[in-house]
């Protein structure tokens, strides 16, 4: 599946609202099939910005600094990185996502999915999914929490902040360990018959990335293990320059 599988996911949600069979419930179970559809495949979101014409330049240009001038990128990623300090990255230098949790008691790596995403499996029939996306701009809307808000709304409408609850991941440090912290948001539904998924997300404005992380498993008690599974061990990278 590509990365635009997400706004798929929205426009899959309007297309049940527009094909005459209205109602709440038929929409929303439209919308969480096609959630569960993108979770078990491992989907992510791509967001490219239309605005920005995709040329060649006519001739070679230099390469844009990595290093950002007074940016000290080990105390940022010494420090936790709640929602209101993603103004303290550096701009336009991408997050990345480790694959600690293939380390993790009854998890295994599975590759990757066709749009690119990190899969992972376990014991109890769990499958996980990361994926960190740049070219994010479109996002971006005040803080870091209404950029995330604005994905999980590019995700589908329905999808409302109200809905959207307060997480954290690692934010590097060591598996394990006590360490610093990023927020994200998670939304949760069910996804099959008596299954159960989560995404969580974190929109990185300053650096124009963004991290989505899915989780779908077989029952709601197998996914209250796997989530804190991914989020001792699914750390989040700071960007390093």
């Amino acid at each position: 599946m590509e990365m635009a599988g997400v706004g798929e996911l929205g426009r899959t949600g309007q297309t049940g609202r527009g094909d005459g069979q209205t109602g709440l419930a038929r929409s929303t179970r439209v919308v969480l099939a096609a959630v569960a559809a993108a979770v078990l495949a491992g989907c992510s979101v791509g967001v490219p910005d239309p605005s920005v014409r995709q040329t060649t330049p006519a001739t070679p240009q230099p390469a844009a600094p990595t290093v950002t001038p007074g940016h000290d990128a080990g105390a940022v990623a010494a420090r936790s990185m709640p929602f209101s300090a993603g103004a303290t990255l550096a701009r336009g230098v991408p997050v990345q996502v480790s694959e600690g949790l293939a380390a993790a008691p009854g998890w295994r790596s599975a590759g990757n999915s066709a749009g690119g995403a990190s899969e992972y499996r376990n014991s109890g029939g769990c499958l996980a999914a990361a994926k960190v996306r740049t070219n994010q701009w479109p996002l971006v809307a005040g803080n870091d929490r209404e950029s995330t808000e604005k994905l999980f709304a590019y995700l589908d409408p329905t999808i409302l902040p109200k809905y959207l609850k307060p997480a954290v991941l690692r934010w590097g440090g060591e598996p394990g360990k006590p360490g610093p912290t990023v927020d994200v948001l998670v939304f949760e539904r069910a996804a099959l018959p008596k299954g159960k998924a989560a995404m969580l997300a974190r929109v990185f404005g300053q650096a124009g990335s963004s991290v989505f992380v899915t989780v779908a498993c077989p029952s709601a008690s197998a996914l209250t293990a796997a989530r804190g599974d991914v989020e001792r061990w699914l750390a989040v990278v700071p960007p390093a320059e």
